[in-house]
């Protein structure tokens, strides 16, 4: 028998009003099984396909399925219709227009610059305000206009250059190149190409340049990609901070000295934060400048690739986090004012602005703005062989108010109307209909704190199409418990009901602390626990303090816990498997650009004598028992809500 569990925002603890009727065992099997025919690759029947489908006649898929698992959804039926008669609309205009999203998303083969089989270089850029476009560099010393872009329709502009005499191409690998763009208004602006696969800083300046990144041996993938997980165990991890020495560390030093203490753990997936290109490092890669490079502060394109590689190897997968809810403001090396104006890629202010990010607002109402960004999907998966997304920032894309200033109660009525921007929403439809289409194992997983029904359910059923959601109430829930309460005063039911209480039939990524909770201005849960002590107090040659005993029990509790009632998959942060101490501060101007804080001392745990490895043993062997039962993947026999107490509570799982 199943119950409804309500949803819990990270503001606050409320029930979701119970169903009208319970749901037959007899129920439950049938929306299983229609849940896997969607799995397995349901698609719409031809009828479905085509234009003859005008508004309120489209028949969403398996519909019935999503209102039997929440009938709350019934009174926004046509909200669901009228979203997946959108997608429809654009599928088909891709394969009018494009020929299909198989080619719409290999984009990057012809806009950048492409060697062509006589070496000749092919260049295109999308640039409809500019008025015209020339390429400079050191292939011509810098000449300002002797290489002109030829204007296309539809705002787009082309060049080539010819080989060399000696065959060669024009640009030499590794060599810098600008666009110039002449604006309607008169001003002459250097721009980075949004499609640059490399851009890099030299020292002591501020601005990147690009880099044209042609190799002659191009690296070849030689390990196959796992198989997806049926228990989702995430180590996320920033290969910059990946070290314990005060420097940016390198891709290379990952593969070396970190895959292996991954794979050791029990991780079988890797989450990389901060890879797609971002000018100022302290953003923690949250403010990307370039969308198809990687991080040149961490080393080359085909180090990445080998990291990837090596993972895969392990039989681990690896997730990118990928950011296309928001872009950096930056102009001579981001995407901001491309072609002179301020919306090129973006909705004109104040729509295009985000207020407490500073950043601009992708416009996903644009064809070309789905062209770049579905493209830079595809690329990430083909070119350096990720195996899926976290997708960031997913509750700002989805509301027009972005969350700013406003709370989530389980109200259905904040996940309807005008306040909701359906151009973002049906870009993420989108995004995970051609994903999971072309890749069936890919893995996607959305950051959303607002508790958006159908976020985890199939395209085809009407949902928005991601795999897993982070279950973010959990770890503000024990920073909440350690920062105001007394031991004495912890609340069992009040824990289990924030571990367990998540939508039925949706995918969540449970944890206990994420990066979030490292930043400056907070702590490590083992921070939070031991404190200062952690400093004198935690060496086996000396007696256990009280506090060093009680936050290593707790520092475990807490985690086993989040582990068996939290998700259908866990996520661990970089060190926090041993109780890192501290907290991650970047090097800025506030702390005299010191890299003392953006590092991981993995120096602590291979240090014998100190309790650093007990916590590393506790977490690997967790990560062994999961792999040996899978709980994760283990379906909830029963969910049961004994009342609206948040003290009387309780769910459980019986095998």
């Amino acid at each position: 028998m199943l119950r409804w569990a309500g949803l819990r925002d990270q503001r606050a603890l409320r029930f979701c009003p119970p169903p009208s009727r319970e749901i037959s065992d007899a129920e439950t099997t049938s929306t299983l099984l229609l849940s896997l025919s969607v799995a397995l690759g349901a698609r719409l029947a031809p009828s479905e396909r085509t234009m003859a489908d005008q508004q309120g006649s489209i028949t969403v898929p398996d519909f019935s399925s999503l209102l039997q698992m929440d009938p709350y959804l019934k009174p926004f039926e046509q909200d669901l219709k009228r979203r997946h008669e959108h997608l429809q609309k654009l599928l088909l205009q891709l394969e009018e227009t494009e020929g299909g999203f198989d080619q719409f998303t290999r984009s990057y083969r012809s806009f950048g610059v492409q060697r062509q089989p006589d070496n000749s270089l092919f260049f295109k850029e999308w640039a409809p305000g500019a008025e015209a476009l020339f390429l400079t560099g050191d292939f011509n010393d810098w000449n300002k206009f002797s290489n002109p872009y030829a204007k296309k329709e539809f705002g787009k502009w082309e060049l080539i250059l010819p080989p060399k005499h000696d065959g060669s191409p024009a640009v030499d690998h590794n060599s810098k190149l600008k666009v110039v763009v002449h604006t309607n208004d008169g001003q002459r602006i250097y721009r980075i190409s949004p499609w640059a696969k490399y851009v890099a800083r030299e020292e002591k300046t501020v601005i990147y340049d690009w880099v044209h990144w042609d190799p002659p041996p191009p690296y070849i993938h030689i390990h196959p990609r796992p198989k997806k997980p049926t228990s989702l165990r995430i180590y996320e991890a920033h290969v910059g901070i990946a070290s314990p020495e005060p420097k940016v560390a390198s891709y290379s030093n990952f593969t070396t000295n970190v895959l292996p203490r991954i794979k050791d753990l029990g991780y079988n997936c890797i989450q990389l934060m901060a890879i797609m290109e971002h000018v100022y490092y302290a953003c923690f890669g949250y403010q990307i400048t370039s969308y198809f490079a990687a991080s040149s502060r961490y080393g080359t394109p085909d180090e990445l690739k080998q990291l990837i590689d090596v993972a895969h190897s392990m039989g681990i997968v690896v997730l990118l986090d990928v950011v296309h809810s928001h872009a950096s403001k930056n102009t001579e090396d981001g995407l901001n004012r491309f072609d002179g104006t301020d919306s090129c890629f973006f909705h004109s202010p104040p729509r295009g602005e985000h207020s407490l990010w500073d950043s601009r607002l992708f416009n996903y109402s644009s064809w070309e703005v789905l062209r770049f960004l579905l493209s830079n999907l595809r690329w990430w998966m083909e070119e350096y062989r990720f195996d899926g997304f976290r997708f960031d920032g997913v509750t700002s894309m989805l509301y027009h108010h972005h969350g700013i200033g406003t709370g989530f109660s389980g109200d259905y009525n904040e996940y309807f109307g005008l306040h909701v921007d359906e151009d973002s929403l049906v870009y993420l439809m989108l995004a995970n209909h051609i994903l999971h289409t072309l890749y069936p194992d890919c893995i996607t997983i959305a950051e959303d704190v607002s508790g958006m029904p159908a976020l985890c359910r199939g395209v085809q059923e009407g949902g928005l199409g991601f795999d897993y959601r982070l279950a973010m109430a959990i770890p503000d829930k024990w920073i909440q418990i350690l920062k105001e309460l007394k031991d004495e005063d912890w609340n069992m039911g009040d824990i289990a009901f924030t571990l367990t209480n998540r939508r039925y039939g949706e995918k969540c990524i449970a944890y206990a602390e994420s990066h979030d909770q490292a930043l400056v201005g907070d702590k490590t849960l083992a921070f939070w626990l031991m404190d200062k002590e952690m400093y004198t107090n935690m060496s086996t040659l000396i007696p256990m303090s009280p506090i060093i005993d009680r936050g290593i029990q707790l520092h475990k509790m807490i985690r086993l816990l989040t582990h068996g009632l939290g998700g259908e998959g866990y996520l661990n942060f970089i060190g926090n498997e041993f109780g890192h101490p501290e907290w991650l501060d970047f090097p800025r101007e506030g702390n005299n650009q010191s890299y003392h804080y953006a590092r991981r001392q993995f120096n602590l745990l291979d240090t014998d004598h100190l309790r650093y490895c007990q916590l590393y043993a506790f977490d690997r062997d967790m990560n062994r028992a999961e792999d040996e039962y899978g709980w994760l993947a283990a379906p909830p026999d029963k969910c049961i809500l004994q009342s609206p107490s948040l003290h009387t509570c309780s769910a459980f799982s019986e095998r």
